[in-house]
């Protein structure tokens, strides 16, 4: 089911229109009605693996530049500065006798 891009000519509002097989109806424009369309050409997504790959990466470039990752990357760099690393090991798992793990204690 294709989905075509119009433009009135009359007042210039570009919509969509989806074209159903089972109905027969032309486009007509939401805003005045109007039935002197132009067909614009419409965009087409296209994917592979590299540019799904490509994406992530400059997501996380962009993560990485962000001022609230860098914030929060410094917070705890400054918090294990300031409590040691007994503080994150205090939350860690502890082995028992019996191979158990107990978490916290």
């Amino acid at each position: 089911m294709p989905i075509y891009e119009y433009a009135c000519k009359a007042c210039g509002h570009q919509f969509e229109f989806l074209l159903l097989p089972s109905v027969k109806a032309t486009a007509v424009c939401p805003e005045c009605q109007g039935q002197d369309l132009e067909r614009l050409l419409s965009g087409f997504a296209v994917n592979s693996a590299e540019m799904s790959q490509a994406r992530v990466q400059k997501a996380r470039t962009r993560l990485a530049k962000s001022r609230n990752y860098v914030d929060k990357q410094v917070a705890e760099r400054e918090h294990i500065e300031e409590h040691g690393k007994e503080d994150i090991t205090e939350h860690l798992p502890r082995e028992t006798t019996k191979g158990d793990t107990k978490l916290g204690k």
